[in-house]
């Protein structure tokens, strides 16, 4: 089954964007086979049927606490709201890549909600 059998034509008009972000400069250096693994969705994305594909790798480096400037994750969110995403791609380090984390990562597919 692809991913065109699965999402409305209107969905797959619009781009998918691949958000590829590491927290720290020494992730960025270290973790290679992680960022490489980010970039493997947008095969992933045209797998599914998205014809165009921008990757947002703009963060690198950055991390999500709130006292960096996250240029990439602005650009995202103004996509978002201006309605030319149909899809969003980003992969999660769980597990052995984040110790510490709590809970595993959970996915949201349209239509079905949380952790389906």
């Amino acid at each position: 089954m692809t991913g065109s059998e699965i999402l409305p034509p209107a969905i797959l008009q619009r781009k998918a964007v691949v958000y590829v972000r590491q927290s720290t400069q020494t992730q960025v250096e270290a973790n290679v086979e992680g960022r490489r693994r980010q970039y493997e969705l947008v095969d992933v994305a045209r797998r599914h049927g998205f014809q165009t594909v921008e990757v947002i790798d703009d963060d690198l480096g950055r991390s999500a606490s709130g006292m960096v400037a996250r240029p990439g994750f602005e650009k995202l969110v103004a996509a978002l709201c201006a309605g030319t995403i149909g899809a969003v791609l980003r992969r999660i380090a769980t597990g052995p890549q984040r110790p510490g984390l709590a809970s595993p990562a959970r996915a949201v597919r349209p239509g079905r909600g949380e952790g389906h």
